[in-house]
């Protein structure tokens, strides 16, 4: 046989010519490229579009509606206040003879009672006595008082009410626009910086405008600490025990196995296990901070073991070798070596375990947190783990609940903190794991 016996007479292809299957296969390819970016940029569009609906509709949560008064009062008028018997009562005569003379200045004369100013501020006849009771060095210079107006002044002002829809209540009567106007006009009310929705409590179903978040946050908080200082220790206990010592037997694969189930249960079902277990049987108290920390770290162990077992299992086995090899026991080797690198991953579980845990709301649902309005902080670090509080998924669904519009922007306001809070510690996270992270 010859070369020229093997030459079948076709044209040869050198290797920078594509042929019709490798034309066909880049083409193939390209579409894949095309199609995951078009998935790419439906998810991105559609989270863009999330965040646009929470930020339009939270963001004036973080906004209020104040009155902006100034005024002067002497020690004669104060000491004529102090002499009569409705001390708060002429305070709050004070405060409007000072808004009408502002209102008259501008040329703005309108009529209205106190029952008005009620409707719009409240009584603001307490808080001006305390504060010269508390400040004796401003009697006698000019003093800006800037009062919250109410919930449905706000909502006048922005949009939500009309006087076409607006139907006179003991809250806000359709007369009273006509001097929420003509302040607007003279400059006298305006928007300012919610500082209560972040630092304040629960105000009750008739005060959307004095809602605030802080108590729940607090309540967020000292549950936290519970599932941090039971979840973490136990958690990486049981991962260590079965990676590193357990023997592999049927025993300890019917372990791993309920672990994994465990973490795809429904957290409703954690709720109804801390609802029997430590509020019926243990008789601890009812939406209680410690309950809702026993209950979420119930939920948290199986995102925690799983994570640590990973981490534990990801460090090579030259590592144990190497220490057994210069004489280390099987727990030196563990805990003086293994531990040591795993912490990284170990770390990054347990941040998104309490990141899902922070978020969760169904299991306090069972256990009363729902129901209870927190209205003030807790007296003292151990009354924050055992008197009643809320969290802050749990506020957020009582304002979602109630029917006032102004506590559904509130409710869209604590979903923008929890975001924030939830958005932190996965940044967390991910810091965590590329800075200490090690690759094999």
């Amino acid at each position: 046989m010859t070369d020229a016996s093997l030459d079948s007479g076709a044209p040869r292809k050198g290797l920078t010519v594509t042929d019709a299957r490798t034309r066909k296969r880049n083409a193939a390819e390209r579409r894949f490229r095309a199609y995951g970016i078009v998935a790419i940029s439906i998810g991105l569009l559609f989270l863009l579009f999330l965040f646009g609906s929470i930020l339009r509709s939270g963001l004036p949560a973080f906004t209020q509606t104040v009155v902006d008064v100034e005024f002067t009062l002497s020690q004669a008028a104060i000491d004529e206040a102090e002499s009569k018997m409705l001390k708060t009562k002429a305070y709050e005569n004070f405060f409007i003879a000072a808004l009408e003379g502002q209102l008259n200045a501008r040329g703005l004369a309108v009529d209205f009672d106190a029952k008005a100013i009620e409707r719009l501020v409240g009584k603001p006849g307490g808080t001006i006595r305390e504060f010269f009771k508390e400040n004796p060095d401003r009697i006698g210079t000019p003093v800006s008082f800037e009062l919250a107006a109410s919930s449905r002044v706000d909502g006048y002002l922005n949009g939500r009410i009309t006087r076409g829809t607006l139907v006179d209540s003991r809250f806000l009567m359709a007369a009273d626009l006509d001097l929420v106007d003509a302040l607007e006009e003279a400059g006298i009310i305006k928007g300012a910086f919610n500082w209560n929705f972040i630092t304040g409590t629960d105000s009750g179903v008739d005060n959307p405008g004095g809602a605030g978040l802080g108590a729940s946050v607090i309540g967020s908080f000292f549950m936290m600490l519970v599932v941090l200082f039971l979840s973490l220790p136990i958690g990486v206990a049981a991962s260590i025990y079965l990676e590193e010592f357990a023997p592999k037997n049927r025993w300890t694969d019917l372990i791993e196995v309920n672990i994994s189930n465990l973490a795809a249960v429904p957290s409703i079902v954690f709720g109804i296990l801390g609802l029997a277990v430590f509020i019926q049987f243990a008789g601890l108290p009812q939406s209680a901070p410690l309950v809702g920390g026993l209950v979420l770290t119930l939920m948290t162990l199986p995102t925690i073991i799983i994570s640590t077992r990973a981490s534990l299992n990801a460090v090579p086995q030259s590592i144990r070798d190497a220490a057994l090899g210069v004489g280390a026991s099987k727990m030196q080797s563990v805990f003086h070596h293994v531990l040591p690198l795993a912490m990284p991953g170990i770390l990054t579980g347990t941040i998104i375990g309490l990141a899902q845990a922070l978020g969760e709301t169904a299991p306090l649902l069972l256990i009363g947190m729902v129901g209870f309005v927190a209205r003030e902080y807790p007296e003292g670090f151990l009354a924050g783990f055992t008197d009643a509080n809320s969290a802050m998924p749990a506020q957020i669904y009582t304002w979602a609940s109630r029917a006032d519009p102004g506590f559904y922007e509130k409710a869209w306001g604590g979903i923008i903190i929890l975001l924030a809070f939830l958005i932190t510690m996965n940044t967390i996270a991910v810091i965590l794991r590329r800075r200490f992270e090690r690759r094999w």
